[in-house]
């Protein structure tokens, strides 16, 4: 909030006294916003936004790139976990940006934004000021303050207005919830990923999005800004593709779906025989115990907002651990409420879309915690 404050304080003389001022860049500086293909790693799987400034008078072609970080922060991992981890906008030659995408063979689209001169260099002012270093550093949020939504504000904050008006639209747009954006790129092949996902977000993810809050993920800013138009003007002059993608794509991943429900079956088959050992139920209600500590520790103990309110606490229940050193002699109030949490896990995680890999692993909990019930 501090950076959007100072930027607003500083954008005024440009906008309102614009005559009397000299333009830091000449009349033919342009102003792209380059939107970058999916990597091979998982925190590439999204994609990546940046902004590129492109002034041939004054021998500027700089790209700003608010996705990077430095690894050598003290206590970096937990800090991460946390969700106390400081980003921070980076600048270099789009020369030097480019060659990175070339090596990995990964596509990076331009899109050059209909910008009056007076536009372009209210964008390059505010970034340059943003590279201060008292100002260069951010407090990342997955899902509310990125690499992208900051590219979205400065876009904005450049044009001395909020938001461009989408008032015409050359295609539909199909808003989806937080936790659906993001599971669509790991379908198929980082399947194992999402279901992690799936586990540590909280109903925040659930909540269904608006056009700008959609614009974390870098694909949908670039399908929006495509469209978006300013009065009578295009936001988007022309786009190029300046990158083919040229990866290998990605191996499929063995479904965590076929897992669980080769381990419900293996303990459903046991549970019939009467011959499962009592060990099995212990470590199966230790580690689902287990697990719930964890998210509540990522829901109580950390900054992420996306990881609060979590349901999967419902299967995934400390109650569990006290089941398992107790089993049979567990009270029977105890053993119902856990069999109703189950329950209600299930009917979330079908409506909300969740990995479907999290419905028999808790149909193999509620099983073992029914027969319990029984004895």
């Amino acid at each position: 909030m501090v950076v959007v404050l100072v930027f607003t304080f500083h954008l005024s003389p440009f906008t309102s006294n614009a005559q009397a001022q000299e333009l830091p860049l000449s009349e033919t500086a342009t102003a792209s916003v380059l939107t970058c293909g999916p990597g091979d790693d998982f925190y590439t799987t999204f994609g990546h936004s940046a902004i590129r400034i492109y002034d041939t008078a004054k021998g500027i072609d700089l790209v700003y790139n608010y996705g990077t970080f430095d690894f050598n922060t003290p206590h970096f991992y937990w800090k991460f976990m946390r969700g106390q981890l400081n980003y921070m906008l980076g600048r270099s030659s789009f020369e030097g940006f480019m060659e990175e995408y070339i090596y990995y063979g990964r596509a990076v689209w331009e899109q050059r934004l209909n910008f009056t001169p007076q536009e372009v260099s209210n964008l390059y002012l505010l970034l340059e000021q943003n590279y201060l270093p008292e100002y260069r550093y951010y407090r990342y949020d997955f899902f509310r303050d990125n690499c992208a939504t900051r590219v979205r504000d400065m876009v904005e904050m450049a044009c001395g207005r909020h938001r461009p008006s989408p008032l015409c639209r050359d295609i539909s747009y199909d808003v989806s919830s937080y936790r659906r954006m993001v599971a669509e790129p790991l379908k198929g092949t980082l399947e194992w990923w999402r279901l992690g996902i799936d586990m540590l977000f909280g109903l925040p993810a659930d909540h269904r999005c608006t056009e700008a809050e959609s614009m974390m993920m870098p694909e949908n800013m670039r399908k929006l800004f495509s469209v978006y138009t300013r009065g009578e003007r295009p936001l988007v002059e022309n786009e190029i593709q300046l990158l083919e993608e040229r990866r290998e794509p990605l191996s499929r991943s063995f479904p965590p779906v076929v897992v669980f429900a080769l381990i419900f079956v293996g303990v459903a088959l046991l549970t019939w025989k009467q011959i499962m050992p009592r060990w099995v139920d212990r470590v199966l209600f230790i580690l689902a115990g287990a697990v719930g500590l964890f998210l509540l520790f990522m829901w109580f103990g950390t900054n992420h907002y996306c990881t609060e309110w979590n349901l999967n606490i419902l299967w995934a229940s400390p109650l569990l651990i006290l089941i398992a050193i107790r089993l049979e002699r567990s009270p029977k109030w105890a053993l119902w409420l856990q069999e109703g949490c189950f329950a209600v896990a299930a009917v979330w995680v079908i409506i909300c879309g969740l990995s479907l890999a999290l419905i028999p692993l808790i149909l193999t909990l509620a099983l073992r915690v029914s027969v319990l019930i029984k004895n």
